[in-house]
């Protein structure tokens, strides 16, 4: 009897893996979509520091990441089963976050070139110093904020497709895409950003001619991938924050939905870039002053 009880216990076992599995593959498709936004976002935001510095600062930010993580998959379980009207609006307030993000870089760089062929750079205009010394600490940082936004994305994309299930499957699920995002994802930010490594390694004067040559294509193509990655990095901002808050609000949820892939990114871009231009208005020239002018002297 408690050899059949055994049995059957195993079975049950077996099948609840072999149907977390298929949803796991479901749910991963599912969010295969935010996936290259965030290598080439997560990537963009960890590039600009000192070689021997790239690897620790991945290994941080993944750290960050498998934080995140542990925060966000109970949490999106708990507001879902107690709270799911709460979902979008939060996703909404992290969508307009990364707009907002995106939106204030192109904004100093564009600022910064106006500011470095202007020949009034007297010492009034206080605009975007040159050259400005990298913050490890903020970067990091930085890059663990965009990682809890996108991170959110995938957590709830991936429960969308198992809210029918019981709430064991639910968290075996979203535990296995996250493990293997964050696993994915730093993987290759580290391989990117080592590149250059990797080249300079295979162009030394003892290996062959053809690994020399292949060296110094890579140790070529290295900084313009990363510079590409910036630039695809800052548009992926914009295309994942403007997505959230077009699928939160109805109007442009229905618009998207009759449009094709093309124009249904086009739309998202554009609330991106809107959106983001909004909050960064909001932020920098409304409340930032009226804090400063509400702070007592």
């Amino acid at each position: 009897m408690a050899g059949t009880s055994l049995l059957a216990l195993i079975d049950d076992i077996a099948s609840t893996l072999d149907d977390v599995a298929v949803l796991t593959k479901v749910a991963a498709k599912k969010t295969s979509g935010v996936l290259g936004d965030d290598l080439a976002l997560n990537a963009e935001q960890v590039s600009g520091v000192a070689s021997e510095r790239e690897l620790p600062v991945v290994w941080a930010v993944a750290k960050g990441s498998v934080i995140n993580k542990i925060i966000l998959v109970p949490s999106a379980l708990l507001i879902s089963q107690l709270l799911p009207w709460l979902v979008t609006p939060l996703l909404m307030l992290g969508g307009a976050y990364l707009c907002f993000e995106g939106f204030e870089k192109v904004f100093e760089k564009l600022l910064h070139a106006w500011n470095k062929k202007s020949k009034n750079q007297s010492a009034e205009l206080h605009l975007v110093p040159d050259l400005p010394v990298i913050d490890e600490a903020q970067k990091i940082k930085g890059a663990i904020r965009t990682d809890f936004i996108l991170s959110a994305e995938i957590v709830v994309i991936a429960l969308g497709t198992v809210t029918a299930e019981p709430l064991l499957r639910q968290f075996l699920v979203l535990a296995g895409i996250a493990t293997v995002m964050t696993i994915g994802v730093y993987g290759l930010v580290a391989a990117i950003v080592k590149l250059d490594d990797a080249g300079l390694y295979l162009n030394q004067k003892h290996h062959s001619r053809f690994s020399q040559i292949l060296g110094s294509s890579i140790v070529t193509a290295a900084p313009r991938l990363m510079k590409a990655l910036g630039v695809v990095g800052t548009i992926a901002m914009f295309l994942v924050g403007g997505g959230i808050l077009v699928h939160g609000i109805s109007y442009l949820h229905h618009m998207q939905v009759q449009m094709s892939s093309v124009t249904s990114s086009g739309l998202s871009l554009v609330t991106g870039i809107v959106g983001g231009g909004l909050v960064f208005l909001l932020v920098k020239w409304i409340l930032k002053p009226l804090r400063q002018w509400l702070r007592p002297s």
